[in-house]
């Protein structure tokens, strides 16, 4: 009989909306549906469940809501903290309504609990010296000036959309996890949990002890390895749009890789072996469970999660 672990599972945006898709309320349910279903098997297992999961697509929808509410009507735009956690709010909705049909199908009782996660930074962190993380609308050059002498926001150019001028904020590293008792609790009394989404809403304590907000963005799936390793899960899960890490991806000599150990990741990570914008970060947080007393951390596309011969398995030394 399997023994019974705790996994952290982090789903990627592509869970939940495609980027070939226009990003309508049934595409975000059907995709996140169909994500949901490849886990079924876990909780049939027994397995304690966290899921946390991305919002990059939807907060930057939110966003350019709130331009275009204070363009037109004058609407108070909020700030990206608020806006952050409405998209915690609105995914958890979607995530559990879609898990809780999928129970109901298979004659599962269990709860589903969705909490708004605060996740604790440095506000001095050196990210907040070079912003990158690129979010909401593109403006043109001189819209982009005008708002920069306004709200002392900062743009740099879009790559994708010549001419194109996109607002970055940082993405610093996260320190602490707000509520991660009641988190492990809810957990370990047999509830799945769906938390630190997005990343988690940035913030800091000040001076006074008090809790502010920071205009930031954290990186989903490191918040997810702190996560997994605050609660001190047996297994971190990373699903994404590829079922295999790969060196030299997309090129003539792309490898796949099954295993990889602590080891020969910093060395492919030394190399320049994986997207620094795209696997690299996903392979660090992953060595950082693996580091902080964590068994094992898989890298996979979602359809593939259940067949074990997909997969890049990540651990501190070679499996047997």
């Amino acid at each position: 009989m399997n023994r019974k672990k705790k996994i952290v599972i982090a789903l990627g945006g592509n869970a939940l909306l495609r980027s070939d898709q226009d990003g309508t309320i049934e595409e975000q349910e059907k995709n996140t549906y169909d994500t949901l279903k490849n886990i079924l098997y876990l909780i049939k297992e027994g397995h304690s469940i966290i899921l946390t999961h991305g919002n990059g697509p939807q907060v930057g929808n939110i966003l350019m809501r709130n331009d275009a509410g204070y363009s037109i009507y004058e609407i108070p735009q909020m700030p990206l903290d608020i806006c952050v956690a409405d998209s915690q709010g609105g995914i958890g909705y979607m995530i559990e309504r879609q898990l809780r049909n999928i129970l109901t199908e298979e004659n599962i009782d269990k709860d589903i609990v969705t909490i708004i996660t605060q996740v604790i930074v440095n506000k001095n962190d050196k990210a907040f010296n070079n912003p990158t993380k690129r979010v909401g609308k593109v403006y043109q050059k001189q819209e982009a000036d005008k708002i920069t002498k306004e709200k002392g926001w900062t743009f740099k150019p879009s790559p994708k959309i010549k001419d194109g001028w996109r607002r970055v904020v940082a993405s610093p590293e996260p320190i602490d996890i707000f509520n991660i008792k009641t988190i492990d609790s809810i957990s370990k009394n047999g509830a799945i949990v769906i938390t630190a989404g997005g990343g988690g809403v940035p913030v800091y304590i000040d001076d006074e002890n008090k809790i502010q907000p920071l205009e930031a963005v954290i990186d989903k799936d490191k918040a997810s390895s702190l996560l997994a390793s605050k609660i001190k899960a047996d297994e971190f899960y990373i699903l994404t749009d590829v079922p295999y890490v790969y060196i030299d991806y997309r090129q003539h000599n792309q490898k796949k890789l099954d295993f990889l150990n602590k080891t020969d990741a910093l060395k492919y990570i030394e190399e320049g072996k994986f997207g620094e914008g795209n696997m690299a970060p996903k392979i660090k947080a992953c060595l950082r469970f693996i580091e902080n007393g964590g068994s094992k951390s898989v890298i996979t596309e979602a359809t593939k999660l259940q067949d074990k011969s997909y997969g890049t398995k990540i651990t501190k030394e070679y499996e047997d």
